[in-house]
């Protein structure tokens, strides 16, 4: 496993080899193209959920811990169904592959798929190509035109980093970053918590029963009765830059 509690086939797909830029990158020019339709774009990112991909059914159970306390658990858990903090996962189908171990089928853009979110989040790897992140000056996060307060000092996220090479795709293939997104350099984004929902008792036996507005720290109590979908981490040094900017500075830097 990659990083603990990951599933095996995701955790190879991960560290799979993946084909060089040429031919792969879809540009802004393509958005322009008049008396045209727009073509499929040849790469999809690794994080985005494809058709055919869907929620396994669930066989979820609430152990007693003690008198008002409940764990939520599947009934054939598995000690992948948790991440690294214990939190129990939204299951989810993977479809076929390709030859380079890469997921196919027709993309649901504006969906993530639950356990490429939380592997690409978890080890810090491009959303788009699942390779490494990191770079010599950070993290690149990427956020929706003006979902971003410049003035907060604390960002959380739930969107998992970009390499430099993606960067500039991503934004351009993305439908939530389309416009002006912003482009946050972050030198520190530990983990924070989950987007998840709340389980207990209800007239149809074991049932969603919260929906918490926001994401769910690590710690807070109603976690163990938690059914997680998406990981979330916390940018707390970082710097907003220019994307144009950035890949400057990063070639700079190289």
């Amino acid at each position: 496993m990659l990083g603990g509690g990951l599933p095996e086939e995701l955790a190879k797909r991960l560290l799979a080899p993946l084909p060089e830029a040429g031919g792969m990158t879809h540009t802004a020019s393509s958005r322009t193209r008049e008396n045209t339709v727009r073509p499929e774009p040849p790469l999809v990112p690794f994080v985005i959920q494809r058709e055919g991909e869907e929620a396994a059914p669930d066989n979820l159970l609430l152990v007693p811990l003690k008198p008002g306390r409940y764990r939520l658990r599947y009934a054939d858990e598995d000690p992948r169904d948790r991440d690294l903090r214990g939190v129990l996962w939204a299951r989810c189908s993977f479809g076929e592959v390709d030859d380079l171990g890469q997921p196919t089928g027709r993309p649901q853009w504006r969906m993530m798929h639950p356990l490429r979110q939380r592997g690409t989040m978890q080890a810090l790897r491009c959303q788009v190509c699942a390779e490494p992140a990191r770079t010599p000056l950070g993290h690149i996060f990427l956020a929706g035109p003006g979902t971003v307060d410049p003035d907060d000092p604390m960002i959380l996220t739930n969107q998992p980093p970009v390499c430099p090479r993606h960067a500039r795709t991503a934004t351009d293939l993305c439908p939530h970053l389309t416009g002006d997104p912003t482009v946050l350099l972050a030198r520190s984004a530990p983990l924070y918590g989950v987007n998840g929902v709340g389980y207990g008792y209800g007239g149809q036996g074991v049932q969603v029963v919260q929906r918490p507005e926001g994401p769910i720290p690590y710690g807070h109590p109603l976690l163990p009765t938690v059914l997680a979908s998406q990981m979330v981490r916390r940018l707390s040094s970082f710097r907003l830059v220019d994307l144009g900017e950035l890949l400057w500075e990063l070639e700079r830097a190289a």
